[in-house]
């Protein structure tokens, strides 16, 4: 079947939709909403059998629907309509709530209903950005793959929206407003911590820190101190820690209300304000666990972003994890391993270029403790998607174990750059020159079932985030009883010591610094542009070229372009 997936970014759900629907054998093209005309000459160019929207925030045009049957994926119950369903969902405390296909009518959300999906909420309010990507992703994915076997059934029939139907459970709701997303440090802990989380990753959660009007993001319940509400009363790893009415938050990042601000880590966000606040332990960006014969560093950075000083603490984390007397090392990453450098600290930065420099260098640093282990076996554990620098970070482990619903995108193309992280080592290495030039230069995303094909990965298991932790630990524990261990682990010693004579380390490193300092310093593929665009969420004139180009949908709209959206 020949299906246009029409959305406003091909972020991460668009990605797992065109990976599947792929999978099952249908020829997938993709289109982004820049225009109302755009949209409509797509579909007209095309001619696809079924339109889907996983992801989109403009209205379908009339033309485009009344033309070709569209469903739109909407992350709500059966019943549920408007354009903020997952921001209600935290804040209200829903118990319950689901994903619906719809087919696009005049009144949006009101369509004749193709299926739904409905998963049970989590006790804790949940960060909106991890509902999305966790089980509104994993349900809408499974309905998406469910439509297209519905649509090439001639004798089915969509189910017309019926509030009196059980299954319908749903209601309309008003779009949030600036004031819904207000609050007080005076406010118990727990109102805050939903309110923001309700708003995290966008647009945040509004008040005022420092007596400085904020955008709150990315909060933890802090312990019970008692002192002034909104006071700053210490820092830890770029966070801070404020009172509330009944305790206290970590912060991890706020965005100024001021023109040209972006999201960053909280004390470097307030900066001066915050630099004599006592330093506290209680919130860590990176652990370390180990059994008899297992060491684990876990990070979970906000967004997969790694700044250069998050980067020196891994590298520093991972030199003290290969110092002890464990026979394996767990590298394990958080809801999302990793998408490399950190472009909003970059941007913000005094000398973008020269920290986009020392950050490219440090984690290189992170990456040479993880190729350059030869005491220990090395697993890389990625339970979340990863992009860029952070793919190619986790492939110089011994092993790569990967979650079924993870998305990689093993490429540097959408920023405007060569790239580092001994990717020129690492990636022809696992999956043979022929095959890595292929990923670089196509920039397209690769699942996880395509990534234990290609060799990217050793192994898939599925399960939620926790369970595949689980057993992924498992495994390591396996390995390191495993009677043919030490066998395994001089193979590691002897492939490190033939590849470190047929070429060093540092020689990747120089080569591939060599063409970064080019793209960087003398801005040859747009890094500069590309990065601000992705910075200030500038959106996309026209579908990208090696968008326009996929699944063979020839005559999509679209004059290319290096654009990168992301939510």
């Amino acid at each position: 079947m020949r299906i246009l997936l029409l959305c406003s970014s091909f972020n991460g759900l668009t990605q797992r939709c065109w990976l599947e629907l792929r999978r099952a054998g249908h020829d997938v093209g993709v289109e982004l909403a820049v225009s109302e005309q755009a949209m409509v000459e797509a579909a007209e160019l095309a001619k696809p059998d079924l339109v889907i929207c996983p992801f989109l925030k403009e209205r379908v045009p009339e033309r485009l629907w009344q033309a070709h049957r569209t469903v739109i994926i909407h992350p709500g119950p059966p019943g549920d309509r408007g354009p903020s369903s997952l921001d209600w969902a935290i804040l209200e405390a829903e118990p319950e709530w689901g994903v619906t296909a719809l087919q696009a009518v005049e009144e949006m959300d009101a369509g004749p209903i193709w299926g739904f999906r409905t998963f049970a909420m989590p006790s804790e309010a949940p960060r909106k950005s991890a509902l999305y990507n966790g089980p509104v992703a994993d349900a809408a994915v499974e309905l998406v793959v469910e439509v297209a076997g519905k649509a090439a059934d001639p004798s089915f029939a969509p189910v017309p929206l019926d509030y009196r139907s059980p299954d319908v459970r749903g209601r309309l709701r008003r779009a949030m407003r600036h004031s819904d997303r207000e609050f007080s440090w005076e406010e118990p802990t727990e109102e805050i911590v939903r309110r923001v989380r309700a708003a995290d990753g966008a647009p945040g959660g509004r008040s005022v820190l420092g007596d400085v009007p904020v955008r709150v993001f990315d909060v933890y319940r802090g312990p019970e101190l008692g002192g002034r509400p909104g006071e700053v009363v210490a820092r830890r790893e770029g966070a801070v820690l404020v009172n509330t009415g009944d305790g206290s938050v970590w912060v991890g990042h706020v965005r100024l209300e001021q023109e040209g601000a972006v999201k960053l880590p909280a004390a470097l966000a307030l900066g001066d304000r915050v630099a004599s606040v006592p330093e506290r332990s209680g919130y860590s960006e990176i652990t370390y666990d180990r059994s008899d014969g297992v060491g684990v560093v876990s990070f979970d950075f906000y967004n997969g972003a790694m700044s250069s000083d998050q980067c020196r603490r891994l590298a520093s984390a991972l030199r003290y994890a290969v110092a002890q007397d464990t026979k394996v090392l767990v590298v394990r990453g958080g809801e999302t391993f990793s998408n490399g450098i950190h472009l909003n600290v970059i941007e913000a930065s005094r000398h973008p270029e020269l920290e986009a420099w020392a950050n490219i260098n440090a984690i290189n640093g992170v990456c040479r403790e993880i190729v350059g282990c030869t005491s220990q076996l090395v697993v890389t554990s990625i339970g979340g998607n990863a992009g860029a620098g952070g793919v190619m970070m986790g492939l110089g482990a011994d092993r790569v174990i990967i979650r079924e619903s993870v998305v990689l995108n093993p490429h540097y193309r959408t920023m405007g750059l060569f790239g580092s992280e001994y990717w020129t080592y690492v990636l022809p290495r696992r999956v043979g020159a022929e095959a890595a030039r292929r990923l670089t230069r196509q920039a397209l995303p690769v699942g996880a079932a395509e990534a234990v094909e290609l060799g990217l990965a050793d192994r898939m298991l599925a399960g939620s985030r926790l369970d595949f932790e689980r057993r992924v630990l498992e495994y390591a524990e396996r390995l390191a009883v495993d009677p043919g261990y030490d066998r395994l682990l001089a193979g590691r010693r002897q492939a490190r010591e033939v590849d470190e004579r047929r070429r060093p380390l540092d020689a990747y490193r120089a080569e591939e610094l060599a063409e970064m300092s080019r793209d960087m310093f003398d801005d040859r593929h747009e890094f500069r542009a590309a990065r601000r665009g992705f910075v200030h969420k500038v959106r996309a004139q026209a579908t990208p070229e090696h968008l326009v180009r996929l699944g063979g949908l020839s005559g999509a709209s679209g004059s290319g372009g290096a654009g990168a959206s992301h939510m």
